[in-house]
């Protein structure tokens, strides 16, 4: 199962990718927000990364209008290696050498056909691992 959660600036690009995610068969747990309200990305990043956190959630996308403020709030989370990501060799990379467990996308800069392609190629990679894994680990010593 995939964890996805926006704030307003995100919401309506949240919904077209998770409609997206259903419709390849990905079993997807919205964790809100539910309209356009205006809201804070921190509170709307927190249960997404918490989920993952516990692996209920193997990965999850957090979107709010340009990416930047929910990935920096994502980041704050021990273990959370959440990359902001707009184009489609980013979300290849942010797998397969940072094994990113979070991606974010930008509501207002994104646009939906990007951010499908861009979710696509980060479900379809894989974790490379070898000196990628040396360097992760380096990543959860700072978080120390």
């Amino acid at each position: 199962m995939l964890a996805i959660g926006s704030d307003h600036g995100g919401f309506e690009l949240k919904n077209h990718v998770k409609k997206h995610l259903e419709e390849r068969g990905i079993e997807v747990k919205d964790f809100g927000v539910y309209n356009e309200n205006s809201v804070d990305y921190p509170d709307c990043a927190k249960p997404v990364c918490e989920a993952v956190l516990s692996e209920e959630y193997e990965r999850g996308i957090l979107l709010c209008g340009t990416g930047i403020g929910i990935s920096i709030a994502a980041n704050k989370f021990k273990g959370i290696r959440a990359a902001l990501c707009s184009d489609v060799f980013s979300a290849k990379m942010a797998k397969e050498h940072n094994n990113a467990n979070i991606i974010c996308l930008g509501g207002r800069v994104t646009g939906r056909e990007l951010a499908f392609m861009i979710v696509d190629t980060w479900l379809d990679s894989d974790f490379l691992g070898g000196r990628h894994s040396g360097r992760i680990a380096k990543i959860h010593e700072l978080e120390k």
